[in-house]
C-alpha cells in the first residue's frame, strides 16, 4: 500500500512520542527516528532502549505511559502485556545467537564454532551475557548453552558455563557488554548477529563467530529442540515467576494501553512498516513478513499493512 506522506504530514501534532524499545535495536532505530523526523519535524520521538522484559514490567507494574512497545522476544509482549496491557502483538523480525570478540581476545586465533566452549572455559578467559531477568539476550544465553550440552554430547557443559562466568560479568543490557569488551574487561560476549554486524562495521577490531544453527536459536525447523532447553524467570507480578522456553528468536511490538498518543503511534507504525522495515535491513537486522496476534485489537489504518 503507497502511503501518502503529505497527507499524514499534516495530521501531525506537536507532542512527545514515547517509544520503549529493545536494546539490540538501538541503531536501527535512531535511524528510523531520523527519517520518521524528516515527515513530523514539529514531533519530539523519545527512544529509550534496554532489556525487553525490564520495560515490559515498567509498563505492566508502573504503568508508565508508552506509545510504542518494541520486543525482542515477541513472548514477552504476550505473557507479560496480553491482555490487560496490550491487546495485539505483531512479529517483523528474527536474528541469531553469535559470541563477539576482539582481536585482543584470549585465544582469538584459535576459537570456532566446534571449540568456542572450550576458549570460554581455560583458565583466565572472560565472557558474559545479558542479565535473563531483564533481557531476553540474556535467557537466549542460558538457553543456548543448555542445548550445546547436547548439541556437542559433553555432559555437564551448562553446569561448567554457567560456573565460570561470575555475576560481575552479566550486565543490565546486553549493550553495556560491547563496552566491556572493547576495554579489554570481557574476552567474549553473547549478543545478536545484528548487533554484532552493526558493532563489526563500526569498529573493526571486532569479530564475531556464528554458531551452529542447532543451538543459535535463528531456525524455525529447530524450534522442537530449541523448546527441549528452558529455565525460570521473574514474572509479571512480584513473587510470580514464568517459564521460557527455547524458540526462534522473534522481534514484535505493540501499542500499550498506557500510551497518551495512540493517533501518533498509529502515523509512526505507518512509517515503520513500510520504510522502517528497509532501514532495519539496510542497519544488519532481519526482517520477515509480517504476522499479528489479535488482528481484531489492531487500529482500522494498521490492517492493511499485515
Amino acid at each position: 500500500m503507497e502511503t501518502n506522506w503529505t497527507t499524514l504530514r499534516t495530521k501531525a501534532l506537536r507532542s512527545e512520542l514515547v517509544i520503549y524499545h529493545a536494546g539490540s535495536l538501538a541503531v536501527p532505530f535512531a535511524a528510523i527516528k531520523a527519517g520518521f523526523a524528516q515527515l513530523y519535524p514539529a514531533v519530539q520521538v523519545k527512544l529509550v532502549a534496554g532489556g525487553s522484559a525490564q520495560l515490559a514490567r515498567v509498563i505492566s507494574e508502573a504503568g508508565e505511559a508508552v506509545d510504542i512497545f518494541v520486543s525482542a522476544d515477541y513472548t514477552v509482549i504476550e505473557q507479560l502485556l496480553m491482555p490487560e496491557h496490550a491487546g495485539w502483538n505483531a512479529l517483523f523480525a528474527n536474528n541469531s545467537m553469535v559470541i563477539i570478540y576482539s582481536e585482543r581476545s584470549k585465544y582469538a586465533d584459535e576459537i570456532t564454532s566446534s571449540n568456542w566452549y572450550e576458549i570460554l572455559l581455560r583458565p583466565g578467559v572472560n565472557f558474559g551475557h545479558s542479565e535473563p531477568n531483564l533481557d531476553p539476550c540474556g535467557y537466549r544465553t542460558v538457553l543456548l548453552w543448555q542445548l550445546a550440552e547436547k548439541h556437542y554430547q559433553q555432559v555437564g557443559l551448562f553446569a561448567e558455563l554457567t560456573k565460570a562466568c561470575p555475576q560481575t560479568n552479566i550486565t543490565p543490557k546486553a549493550d553495556q557488554l560491547i563496552t566491556l569488551l572493547e576495554e579489554g574487561k570481557l574476552d567474549y560476549i553473547f549478543e545478536y548477529e545484528s548487533v554484532a554486524r552493526q558493532n563489526v562495521a563500526r569498529n573493526p577490531a571486532l569479530r564475531y563467530l556464528k554458531l551452529p544453527a542447532e543451538i543459535n536459536l535463528s531456525a524455525i525447523e529447530h524450534a522442537a529442540l530449541y523448546r527441549t532447553a528452558s529455565m525460570e524467570l521473574t514474572g509479571a507480578n512480584p513473587g510470580e515467576t514464568l517459564t521460557v522456553y527455547g524458540e526462534p528468536i522473534v522481534y514484535s511490538l505493540t501499542m500499550p494501553q498506557t500510551g497518551k498518543n495512540p493517533e501518533l503511534a498509529v502515523e509512526f507504525l505507518k512509517y515503520f512498516f513500510t520504510e522502517g522495515l528497509k532501514i532495519l535491513e539496510e542497519q544488519g537486522q532481519p526482517t520477515m513478513a509480517v504476522q499479528v496476534k489479535g488482528l481484531e485489537n489492531v487500529p482500522t489504518e494498521l490492517r492493511t499493512f499485515f
